[in-house]
């Protein structure tokens, strides 16, 4: 692109000094032309050339072949010099949008500048081979040392460090990873040696699937691109058929003078181009999206852009979207023994069991628990557990498996599992676990309705009561609980269903769970979907990491990138309108005409430029 660059330098000055010579007095009339269509040639010989090339193909009435008529039509009446000058500011002009278009694309790409250059893979005896990213096998042994990226997705083997995730997630906290944690591809090793066991090849990664979501999300174009390209496709034509009716009707009925009009049409003609609307709005929504991904947004095309902006309705999963997703003790009520007595109880009852909320329990009592203590282990399904500890029997679970042995559980208004503990008989108390909100939902919600979401809506599996009482404290608009899959689809239809007007519906969970809800709704937000190939796959937006907030990121950004559309469909439209008619009536000369074209289209993609910049919160 700079090659090209270059060459329409040398082409502009060259052209600008023939011009510049073609105005020495001792010229004759005839070297005057000659030098005026040597320059005319230099500069403007690729957009004749392209003009008559689209003709032949079948397109018709494009910006070059406005420009070759128009200039040339001031030519044939004797403008030379300004048929020249036409082109140059033009040529001038285009340059300066092209630069500013690449240099656009350039920054959105740096914005995802994620792509491994290699991968350090170490072979049966221990040595390690440099190899592109591409050529190493699932299940092959990397090793990524402090300042390298990781190049494919993996399980930890040795080593701990902390990774940068932000060109992924949007976040700047470092990840902290050590033994048998999982890691992501694209992330930045800061400060350790780690070995890696990788789980699939570099095509299934994290980092390969966000670059081809990325690259190519202007694919599905939005109903305001598709508007746009249907407006130049019978606009373009109609002007040229108001500068024909400009140049013949007003001498034919008026008797005018034939080179006064024609030259009006000739204007009009180069006024009429709609480069600024072609170009700026896909621009717009292409640096929109780049503008999200250096947040940690991916948005699936600028159609889901478009839609994500007119969301009045959010629904959202709980469990591991609004909450942690992680079962943990939040309170513990002894009886008769300390608190750290109880958990200590409870942990060892529950030392052999994988059950989310056994490991709540043994996640609290946070000492070693000392298997050789427990014996005789019993379980009861749907109840809970017996053990022998210490020689003493130990009950460990809900009511009824108090009942079973004739004890009363106390009673506990505390919402949440309720694990309650007998020894020999005796009520040591009860340990509630529930799964805890996430602190950022609560903001995530009021920011929500500070940009305009009439309704916020909360669907889950879970007990009404433990429900209602995380939609309370998040002020949620409306709860559904105690559900099956299938219910989750039918409400979104009703929500979707009483929608009004152009308004729309964004359903927000995990990506995994909820497929069947996230290809329902509107617009579909996958959240906390790094490393998740099902989330990227269902959703049409897809948030890297499990933080609610970017959820009203997105709307905030969709909303912001629209209004810079709508800003620059209405200037162009307005400056053209404005200027077609200064050129009917002939206030308006051939360089204001090109102006009005160039300019606004420069003006249009700098603007649209802004689309890709992320306001603060």
């Amino acid at each position: 692109m700079e090659r090209e660059h270059k060459i329409t330098l040398v082409r502009i000055a060259a052209s600008g000094a023939l011009l510049g010579i073609s105005y020495i007095p001792q010229l004759s009339a005839g070297m005057h032309i000659a030098l005026c269509a040597a320059a005319y040639l230099v500069i403007g010989a690729d957009i004749i050339y392209r003009a008559v090339r689209n003709l032949f193909r079948g397109e018709f009435f494009d910006e070059n072949f406005l420009m070759s008529i128009a200039t040339a039509g001031a030519f044939a009446i004797g403008e030379y010099p300004e048929a020249v000058a036409v082109m140059l500011f033009y040529q001038t002009g285009e340059m300066f949008q092209d630069m500013a278009v690449a240099r656009s694309r350039a920054s959105i790409s740096s914005l995802m500048d994620i792509r491994p250059d290699y991968a350090e893979m170490e072979d049966g005896n221990g040595t390690l081979r440099r190899v592109s990213p591409d050529s190493v096998p699932a299940g092959s042994t990397i090793v990524v040392k402090p300042g390298e990226k990781i190049p494919l997705d993996g399980v930890v083997l040795s080593g701990s460090s902390a990774l940068d995730t932000a060109a992924l997630t949007g976040e700047s906290m470092p990840r902290e990873v050590s033994e048998n944690d999982s890691v992501i591809s694209g992330s930045f090793n800061m400060t350790g040696l780690l070995r890696i066991r990788t789980t699939g090849t570099y095509g299934e990664s994290t980092v390969a699937r966000i670059l081809d979501l990325v690259e190519n999300a202007d694919t599905g174009k939005a109903k305001t691109e598709k508007f746009i390209t249907r407006f130049a496709r019978y606009y373009t034509p109609a002007v040229v058929a108001a500068a024909v009716l400009l140049a013949v009707a007003p001498p034919l009925i008026a008797g005018g003078e034939w080179l006064v009009w024609l030259n009006r049409a000739l204007i009009f003609l180069v006024i009429s181009c709609p480069c600024a609307l072609v170009v700026s709005i896909p621009l717009t929504f292409f640096a929109g999206i780049g503008g999200a991904s250096r947040r940690g947004i991916l948005i699936k095309g600028s159609n889901n852009l478009e839609t994500l902006s007119r969301i009045r309705t959010v629904v959202f999963d709980k469990t591991g979207t609004l909450t942690a997703g992680r079962f943990s003790v939040t309170a513990v009520h002894p009886e008769i023994i300390s608190e750290t007595e109880l958990l200590e109880l409870a942990a060892l009852a529950e030392s052999y069991s994988d059950h989310p909320v056994a490991v709540s329990l043994r996640d609290a009592y946070a000492n070693s628990v000392d298997k050789s203590r427990v014996a005789d282990v019993e379980n009861f399904a749907g109840e809970g557990i017996r053990a022998r500890i210490d020689g003493r029997d130990v009950y460990a679970g809900n009511e009824k498996l108090l009942a079973r042995i004739g004890i009363a559980a106390k009673r506990c208004e505390c919402k949440g599992t309720i694990v309650h503990l007998a020894v020999d008989g005796v009520y040591m108390g009860h340990i509630v676990i529930a799964d805890t909100v996430k602190p950022q939902s609560t903001e995530a919600i009021r920011r929500l309705k500070a940009a305009g979401i009439t309704k916020t809506v909360m669907l889950t599996g879970d007990r009404h009561d433990v429900a209602e009482t995380v939609a309370t404290s998040l002020g949620i608009d409306e709860l559904h609980a105690e559900l099956l899959p299938a219910d989750k689809v039918r409400i979104v239809d009703e929500l979707m269903t009483a929608e009004e007007g152009s308004s729309r519906l964004a359903f927000v969970g995990d990506g995994i769970n909820d497929a069947p809800v996230l290809k329902r709704a509107d617009v579909g937000i996958a959240m906390g979907a790094a490393g998740s190939d099902a989330a990227i796959e269902a959703a049409d937006v897809v948030l890297m990491d499990d933080n609610p907030v970017k959820v009203a990121d997105a709307v905030t950004l969709s909303r912001r990138t629209l209004r810079i559309v709508y800003q620059n469909i209405a200037f162009a439209i307005g400056i053209k309108l404005a200027m077609l008619l200064l050129g009917a009536l002939g206030i308006a000369n051939m360089w204001e005409a090109v102006f009005a074209d160039v300019g606004v289209t420069v003006l249009a993609v700098l603007n649209a430029l802004r689309a890709m910049r992320t306001p603060k919160r």
